[in-house]
């Protein structure tokens, strides 16, 4: 947990200290390989709380879904057809998915009906 917030602080800081931007042409690619990111982080979080956090299944998932989604965008992008409705989606259904299930875990953990 101390890893984590470390990180945290030491990516904040570096993200105030280097800003950096990019060409508005890759804003779409960029925005869907967050959201994919996203859903990477979310699914970690419940399966953390589930206690069945793996960090290959989380770094291969963060960096692949990422990757994949934005090629995904970008042959979309190069065909003329909108495939990146297809990643916003699946990773953003899977996002409330898995915030729903991280809320009625965090809720039965809390809870005194244990």
């Amino acid at each position: 947990m101390i890893f984590a917030l470390i990180g945290i602080l030491v990516g904040a800081v570096i993200g105030f200290l280097l800003p950096y931007t990019y060409n508005t042409a890759y804003s779409l690619y960029i925005t869907v390989a967050i959201l994919a990111s996203l859903d990477s982080v979310f699914g970690g979080i419940r399966s953390n709380l589930e206690n069945k956090f793996d960090i290959k299944v989380f770094l291969s998932g963060f960096f692949g879904n990422s990757i994949l989604a934005a090629f995904l965008a970008y042959i979309g992008d190069r065909l003329g057809v909108p495939l990146y409705f297809a990643a916003i989606f699946t990773f953003g259904g899977r996002i409330f998915d898995n915030f729903a299930s991280i809320r009625r875990l965090l809720l039965y953990k809390t809870s005194q009906y244990k």
